[in-house]
């Protein structure tokens, strides 16, 4: 962005800071116990496995390629970063559910999640630490439009017995945990309200290809602070908003999605929500909702994955196994910002090292689409 552009840009919206972060005096320890729990979650689950799965997000419902499409004409305040100008992206798509285990899907449900990994995005400005050299930009998102903590301390209380029970619980009694968590959060929603703890146990039967995905906590968006989210812009995905699934098989979600490339390509819309006050929408309350009606979601690009096999043998190798989704590989002008994300840049990377090292994957970032199956 020029400086006349800069000076120009509208008072409504924050702009970024160092100081809209607030870092809590303990908070590097309680980090370290996160990514102990998360250790020890993952290490409980290996035998079961008879390899190490990802500590959240184990189950893939399905491995794509496509192009992050970033529009033209985009006001100033919206060309920020990767969004400057108008061009296209490849990028490699992973979605799947939260949990880290390989649960049953007739059984459990729980959110869902989209993680994309941006390739190419070299001249773009310097990357995040630990990132230096490298062409990649990643995005995680989620189907619940907040986290369900505060902030580190919170969720390292939530965390903590997950990660030392859940690979020990048998599927029987997580179904019947998912069943009722789905009835309570049903009847919340009926009056306008929904919990984003519950929704980890008892997220409704749908599509994983016609719900919004959501960054849940904000980044930095060049100049500006954001949120950003994914929604279905297709025929065909529309087609699948609010549709029920009817699961029958252990892998039932990654089947319908699977069906679905087959035939289809599938188009989404990636907006930005930009912050018009720290009060309202603060930094470092991961679990608060910026409201849409202050600062509604602006498009700036589009997700596009043409028909392909979703769960192809080559991507699984490269992508689920190999491929390290993390809040840290990214630019500098989308940073990560608040406590989780700052707890999630750390846990991510420490817990993905462990994982491929255990497993004899290389610890190492695709270059460019060539170096995808």
């Amino acid at each position: 962005m020029s400086e006349s552009e800069s000076k120009q840009a509208p008072r409504g919206y924050v702009r970024y800071r160092d100081d809209v972060e607030v870092v809590e005096p303990d908070e590097g320890e309680v980090i370290e116990k996160l990514i102990a729990a998360m250790l020890k979650g993952m290490a409980l689950t290996r035998p079961k496995h008879g390899r190490t799965v990802r500590a959240a997000h184990a189950k893939a419902h399905g491995l794509v390629k496509g192009e992050l499409r970033v529009l033209d004409g985009l006001p100033a305040p919206l060309r920020q970063g990767l969004f400057a100008q108008a061009r296209a992206y490849p990028v490699v798509a992973r979605l799947s559910h939260v949990p880290g285990d390989l649960d049953d899907d007739r059984r459990v449900s729980g959110p869902r999640g989209l993680a994309l990994k941006v390739l190419g995005v070299q001249g773009l400005g310097p990357m995040l630490p630990g990132h230096e050299g490298e062409t990649t930009q990643d995005f995680l998102l989620d189907t619940g439009k907040v986290f369900n903590a505060v902030g580190p301390r919170a969720f390292l209380a939530q965390i903590a017995p997950v990660e030392h029970l859940a690979p020990r619980t048998p599927q029987a009694v997580k179904g019947a945990v998912s069943a009722v968590s789905l009835a309570t959060n049903t009847g919340l929603h009926a009056v306008g309200a929904d919990s984003a703890v519950l929704d980890f146990f008892g997220h409704p039967f749908l599509h994983p290809l016609g719900e919004p995905y959501y960054s849940q906590a904000p980044i930095r968006y060049g100049d500006y602070l954001a949120k950003l989210n994914v929604t279905p812009d297709s025929p065909g995905l529309r087609a699948l908003v609010d549709a029920k699934l009817d699961v029958r098989d252990f892998d039932g979600l990654r089947q319908a999605v699977v069906a679905f490339f087959r035939e289809h390509p599938a188009e989404f819309v990636m907006g930005v929500q930009l912050c018009t006050d720290l009060e309202r929408m603060p930094v470092e309350n991961a679990n608060a909702e910026w409201p849409e009606e202050e600062s509604p979601y602006q498009p700036v690009a589009r997700l596009v994955l043409p028909a392909q096999d979703a769960y192809d043998p080559a991507l699984q190798d490269a992508v689920d196994e190999a491929m390290l989704f993390s809040p840290s590989h990214s630019l500098a002008a989308h940073r990560p910002l608040g406590g989780i994300m700052r707890a999630r840049m750390a846990v991510y990377e420490a817990v993905g090292r462990a994982r491929r090292e255990q497993n004899g994957q290389p610890v190492k970032e695709p270059r460019s689409a060539d170096d995808l199956p």
